[in-house]
């Protein structure tokens, strides 16, 4: 399976990614920087990583949203592919309008950098196949900005579609409903401020996040 991972400046889980997908499919993804104008051909899965693209400036994600590459990006969703968004990722979705809603500064104006305790919320998506749904997991944040927010008639539909995949089990940073994650309508791209690249392997002390690359490979497959 072919995957691509995106670079910005300031991407810092780029390369955490990259091996986490490697260990999942057997094969190095394609590093893709951000003025590319078009992504390789026959990819089955993109990647947007965390870190702090272009420092933060502006709103997180909102600068990077804006890079060449993002218009190749929203056409492959457009086609059905799936995209996964991980913490500044899932900001540069939104900002990209690939998923509703806009992450703010956390609640109580600090970065948070622990393990958090989430909730399943849906796992019949190609991301969550392998969880039982309403299990209870644990993944890391790391994150500033990863106060989910949304205008009430938005949270209303998102919430009514099943599109929330992952809630905090305790409030971690003032998220709406503790939202962690959501998919958009068609349920093809994920964004998400938990790492699951950070608990993907027995060093990491944790694999919880494992099995949603795994979840993703056997979606691929049956696809």
């Amino acid at each position: 399976m072919r995957t691509a991972v995106l670079v910005f400046p300031g991407s810092n889980c780029d390369r955490d990614l990259a091996v986490a997908l490697e260990r999942a499919t057997g094969q190095r993804p394609e590093m893709v920087w951000h003025r590319e104008t078009a992504l390789p051909a026959g990819l089955d899965l993109i990647g947007v990583p965390g870190g702090f693209s272009y420092g933060d400036y502006l709103r997180s994600g909102a600068m990077a949203a804006r890079s060449p590459i993002m218009q190749a990006v929203i056409e492959e969703a457009g086609k059905g592919r799936p995209v996964l968004g991980i913490c500044n990722g899932f900001q540069v979705l939104t900002e990209a309008g690939l998923l509703p809603g806009a992450l703010m500064r956390n609640a109580n104006l600090t970065f948070v950098c622990r393990d958090a305790d989430l909730t399943v919320a849906n796992n019949r998506t190609p991301f969550t196949g392998a969880y039982a749904e309403g299990e209870a997991i644990r993944i890391p944040v790391a994150h500033h900005d990863g106060n989910y927010q949304a205008d009430a008639e938005t949270l209303a539909r998102v919430e009514g579609n099943g599109q929330v995949v992952f809630r905090y089990s305790c409030t971690v940073n003032g998220s709406a409903n503790e939202i962690a994650g959501i998919v958009n309508e068609r349920g093809n791209v994920l964004g998400m401020m938990p790492h699951p690249e950070r608990a993907a392997e027995p060093a990491h002390g944790n694999e919880d996040g494992r099995r949603l690359f795994d979840s993703l490979m056997g979606a691929l497959a049956t696809a």
